[in-house]
């Protein structure tokens, strides 16, 4: 993968990060709630429409999450901008380093929490960053 192709990947996963971070933030409170009870629920599988946002402390925690969630995406546009074009190795490793402090608490949270479904979603999401930085990582060492 070329190094212009993997800046516009890892870009664009973060534009889907932050769009999906501030509808979790934006849900309890919006219109957006019912697709924000649907995910809970996908989260908590079998769909049987018993998780849903239906208390202050989780509205809170929905817009709490939702903001982590939109920095991260904000986090990993600004390093793909100012310093993958510098150092894409350097740049490779803050983000993976950053995404995997995400992953793993987040997904052994969720584990905890009964929502193992919600470990398959951010594996998913993960892969959306972590498949370019890998394959620009494996184009970068066929090259040298």
């Amino acid at each position: 993968m070329t190094h212009i192709k993997t800046a516009q990947w890892l870009k664009s996963a973060s534009v889907f990060c932050i769009i999906i971070g501030l509808a979790m933030a934006m849900a309890p409170f919006t219109f957006l709630i019912p697709a924000l009870n649907i995910f809970l629920d996908l989260a908590h599988l079998p769909l049987d429409g018993t998780q849903q946002i239906d208390s202050d402390t989780e509205a809170l925690l929905s817009a709490i999450s939702g903001g982590l969630l939109c920095g991260l995406g904000v986090a990993v546009w600004l390093i793909t901008e100012h310093f993958y074009v510098r150092d894409p190795a350097l740049a490779r490793r803050v983000i993976g380093t950053i995404l995997l402090a995400w992953y793993i608490p987040d997904s052994l949270g969720s584990l905890a929490a009964g929502a193992w479904f919600n470990v398959v979603m951010n594996s998913g999401f993960l892969a959306l960053f972590l498949v370019p930085i890998l394959m620009a990582s494996k184009t970068q060492r066929a090259a040298a």
